[in-house]
């Protein structure tokens, strides 16, 4: 092989290879979020420009709810604990309420302050009306949201969403049963730590 189509050869391997990522982190969805600013459990505005450059993980509760909520909000508390035991810091997790007009921030405060969960790096949020969250939950998550006919309960999704550092939805997780803290995990820290793919 002459010099040139050595040359030529390293240079599409070395082209190849800083295409290819050190991770194995795939994005599955390409949910862009639209633009909101809501109030949170310390009656505090939050917008998605706040989020801007943070990596997070969304879901969708209401403080009455009887049957899902609760094991899902305990499942980001121990999502947290593995976040801490594996060092990552810069992170946020974003509950939407789907019951706005009784979850008020209050409300929503002293529920998270059932759970051994880090407030710091948790917004639940309320403020708009039922039809505003059910459209953007339907727009941004893909996501239904359903007041039930037949009980004050609200009918959501159970999953949770990873979103990367410019507010798209690039993954869903199981986050009622058999949640997968590791790949959870994994994923944050290299969105974190190499941007977004």
């Amino acid at each position: 092989m002459s010099k040139i189509n050595m040359a030529a050869v390293i240079f599409l391997i070395g082209i190849l290879l800083a295409g290819c990522s050190n991770s194995d982190f795939q994005a599955e969805t390409d949910y862009e979020i639209a633009d909101f600013t809501y109030t949170n459990q310390h009656n505090e505005k939050v917008s998605l420009k706040d989020l801007n450059g943070t990596v997070w993980i969304a879901d969708f509760i209401f403080t009455n709810c009887e049957t899902v909520c609760p094991p899902m909000t305990f499942n980001l508390t121990k999502l947290q604990k593995e976040l801490k035991k594996e060092g990552v810091e810069d992170y946020k997790i974003v509950s939407f309420s789907v019951d706005p007009e009784h979850d008020k921030p209050q409300i929503l405060k002293d529920y998270i302050s059932e759970y051994e969960a880090d407030t710091s790096k948790w917004e639940l949020l309320t403020g708009y009306q039922f039809d505003e969250i059910k459209g953007f939950a339907e727009h941004s998550f893909k996501s239904i949201v359903a007041k039930d006919p037949n009980s004050d309960q609200v009918i959501h999704n159970t999953s949770f969403f990873l979103v990367n550092k410019e507010g798209v939805v690039v993954k869903t997780y199981s986050g009622n049963a058999d949640v997968p803290y590791d790949e959870i995990t994994a994923d944050m820290k290299t969105l974190i730590n190499e941007g977004s793919n």
